[in-house]
């Protein structure tokens, strides 16, 4: 029986941090329990079957900004309507803002085993730019919380390039996390999402960013910082203890199915790419017409997202599972793609893997294009 994920996207927040283009809202909280109740009828009326849960991931937003008895009973309703592998990685994201030791409990209780927490900077002016509710102080509280009620794997984000943040900011932030020996930390790049807060505000510019250069220093440093402290990095944004990958990252760099639930979630089922529509008293009110096919892969577009995911890797693409996926070499299938990056140095082929280099960490985007 196959394996799939499942994510389930809550879109209510406390504040929207400035950065942010998901589909959230911060005034609209009072339809908590109504969304809730059409998530409920969206799970209990999956027709998708054949296939067991094993890994269970709750997204937003801020899951953590609504009652914890209502993120349960999505749980409860998750457990009884699909097989849910009884080792299966289930991870809630929380906002140090918006949780009590009470509320980490009854997530540790009902069957949550993972915590991820945005801190993104410990320095507390970039906290501001950026919009984000808490301090650094209150992440920490958050933090030995979560250890105190039992969570043995705790994820931590941090981000690059914000405004007016530098190396200095950076290693500051990396070592405070360090020191705390979360099980796994993700270090993303801010992208300047159009019609966002801060893009505006850095376009009219009450704030400078982190040149290309400057911010390919800050990744480069944290990685060194990182590895000697025995992160291993696995993908290009995420490091962690041995033994402590995120399974939900893995299943979607590996090209696996997940089903994703809640306003303007998107799902990958039987090489069919559909979601959900982004309007949310639509979804509340309405379950019939709420779904959008994105994309029915051919075979082509499989293989060509099979490689553009699996080079987010460190490990790269295992020439040897795609021979059993696709019943065809990789080598041979893109001979002309893969002979132009490898002149670029950007890729290295070794005796079953595909990876990128060093210098293709730096430029992934332009060895993605090759496979789009």
């Amino acid at each position: 029986m196959k394996k799939i994920g499942i994510y389930v996207h809550i879109p209510f927040c406390k504040k929207k941090c400035k950065y942010c283009d998901f589909t959230s809202f911060e005034n609209k909280l009072n339809k908590s329990e109504d969304y809730i109740n059409s998530l409920l009828n969206e799970i209990e009326n999956c027709d998708k079957t054949g296939f067991t849960v094993n890994t269970i991931y709750f997204g937003g937003g801020t899951p953590s900004v609504i009652s914890e008895n209502l993120i349960v009973k999505v749980l409860e309703k998750i457990k009884s309507k699909f097989k849910v592998e009884e080792n299966s990685e289930i991870t809630i994201e929380v906002n140090p803002g918006t949780v009590s030791k009470e509320k980490l409990e009854t997530y540790k209780i009902s069957g949550f085993n993972r915590i991820s927490m945005g801190l993104q900077s410990s320095d507390p002016n970039i906290l501001k730019y950026i919009g984000r509710i808490h301090t650094y102080e209150e992440f920490c509280d958050c933090y030995k919380k979560a250890r105190e009620v039992g969570f043995k794997n705790i994820n931590v984000d941090l981000m690059i390039g914000l405004p007016n943040q530098n190396l200095d900011n950076v290693i500051d932030s990396v070592n405070k996390v360090i020191f705390l020996q979360p099980e796994h930390i993700s270090v993303y790049s801010l992208i300047l999402e159009e019609n966002t807060m801060l893009e505006r505000e850095i376009k009219n510019g009450l704030y400078d960013i982190p040149t290309d250069e400057e911010e390919r220093k800050m990744y480069d440093t944290t990685k060194k910082i990182l590895e000697k402290n025995d992160y291993i990095q696995y993908e290009i944004s995420n490091f962690s203890k041995k033994g402590f990958e995120s399974r939900h990252n893995l299943n979607c760099w590996n090209q696996e199915e997940y089903l994703g639930f809640g306003l303007a979630s998107h799902s990958y089922f039987n090489n069919i790419r559909f979601s959900n529509t982004d309007i949310l008293e639509k979804y509340i009110e309405n379950q019939k017409d709420n779904v959008k096919i994105e994309e029915i892969q051919t075979e082509e577009i499989r293989k060509k997202e099979y490689m553009m995911l699996g080079l987010r890797k460190l490990e790269g693409v295992s020439i040897s599972s795609f021979e059993r996926k696709f019943e065809i070499n990789p080598l041979f299938y893109f001979r002309f793609e893969i002979s132009k990056l490898v002149d670029e140095e950007l890729i290295e082929v070794d005796l079953d893997n595909i990876r990128l280099t060093r210098k293709g960490l730096d430029l992934a985007n332009l060895v993605f294009e090759e496979f789009v």
